[in-house]
């Protein structure tokens, strides 16, 4: 049985994309028979305080489904301030250097990426002939942070590109969410060993609901972080409510925004349905008509793993953010797409969306494309070949 590390900031019992991806990985390789530890900080995601039952501690260990969870101290926060923020992710750091200090690491290991200071951390200290790091590139940081108007060039930019090449230079392989981050990857560092990893889910098959609606209108639904790459206030804002319901399910940086825009315009159909848990958000997703995925602004090198969980549960799209993400949309079919940025253009084509058509059969067409092109366990069969 061979010994493998996976470095994260996000696990369960944190919810959304990025605890979900990385717990599946881990137990993904514990059934191929690996022995698997994961070091994370305290659960804190995305309300920025630490859970209860991890509160005044230092250092929390447990067995999960036969995996070592590691769970380490960090200053949490989701401030807008960039000095507290920048704070948190190095307490995080510190803990990780105590860590290494105090244990023994395997040959091999997972590093999360972003946050860039934790894998620069990571990559840093663990760095050895003997030992094979792998970093695992959700998104292009600073690059994304520029495209977001959280950045600005300047040094701080500067710094952090630096500490972007550092980590991709002395990792031995690099997993990337989508092919533009191996793009942007490979143009630095031509030789380095890539594999494309997408986000694929692996929960049980639902039962995809065969009633027709009620309402004459087009059910829309939107679930998931609610932060300012998102841009769900501002979808809120700019949506045409004349042939819709706008349904919202999640939390986030603009929770609040939202609530307060709802509890103001009382005659528009929408409403916030608060948080669930996976299981409990797949249930009730499938009681609509079409899901939107919106990107405030293109990033490049984001692909929203949304695209591969909704295509599973057999649920339309509406894709909203451009790039890689609206290339896989319309190449498999999986629903429509506007033109990123442009609200005119995406009430244009909901407007033409008939929830009569958008029946059990359109559904289940997606539902089976999913199972033949977004395997999980194809993929994982891959990078365990390279491990």
């Amino acid at each position: 049985m061979k010994d493998i590390l996976i470095i994260t900031n996000y696990f369960p019992p944190e919810i959304g994309a990025a605890s979900n991806r990385i717990f599946q990985l881990a137990e993904g390789l514990q059934q191929h028979y690996f022995k698997v530890c994961v070091v994370t900080p305290f659960p804190n995601y995305p309300n920025g305080k630490i859970f209860e039952g991890y509160r005044g501690k230092f250092k929390h260990t447990s067995i999960e489904n036969n995996i070592t969870v590691h769970r380490l101290w960090l200053y949490a926060s989701n401030s807008k301030n960039k000095l507290l923020r920048l704070f948190a992710m190095l307490s995080y750091s510190l803990s990780l250097i105590w860590f290494f200090l105090r244990h023994n690491i395997p040959k091999t290991v997972i590093i999360q990426s972003p946050p860039l200071l934790v894998a620069f951390t990571s990559i840093f200290f663990l760095r050895s002939k003997k030992r094979k790091l792998i970093l695992n590139v959700s998104d292009l940081w600073p690059l994304a942070g520029l495209e977001l108007g959280a950045l600005k060039k300047g040094l701080v930019y500067q710094i952090l590109e630096r500490i972007e090449q550092f980590n991709y230079k002395y990792a031995h392989l690099i997993l990337g969410q989508s092919q533009e981050i191996l793009n942007h990857v490979i143009s630095t560092f031509p030789i380095k060993e890539t594999l494309l990893y997408r986000n694929f889910p692996n929960f049980k098959l639902p039962h995809i609901i065969d009633v027709p609606s009620p309402s004459k209108k087009l059910k829309l639904v939107y679930a998931g972080l609610l932060g300012v790459a998102q841009g769900v206030y501002k979808l809120c804002q700019e949506l045409d409510y004349t042939t819709i319901e706008f349904h919202i399910y999640g939390s986030g940086a603009e929770r609040t925004k939202i609530e307060n825009f709802i509890a103001k315009h009382p005659r528009l159909d929408i409403k916030y349905h608060g948080e669930l848990s996976r299981n409990e958000l797949h249930q009730e997703l499938l009681r609509y008509d079409v899901t939107i995925i919106p990107l405030l602004n293109r990033i490049y090198g984001s692909v929203p793993s949304k695209i591969f969980e909704y295509a599973r549960l057999g649920l339309p799209v509406v894709y909203f953010g451009g790039g890689e993400g609206e290339t896989i949309v319309r190449k498999n079919n999986l629903g429509w797409s506007a033109k990123a940025g442009d609200y005119n253009n995406l009430n244009i084509v909901i407007s033409k969306l008939n929830p009569v058509e958008i029946n059990y059969g359109l559904k289940k067409q997606i539902q089976i494309k999913a199972l033949k092109t977004f395997d999980y366990n194809l993929q994982l069969d891959q990078l365990i070949q390279t491990i």
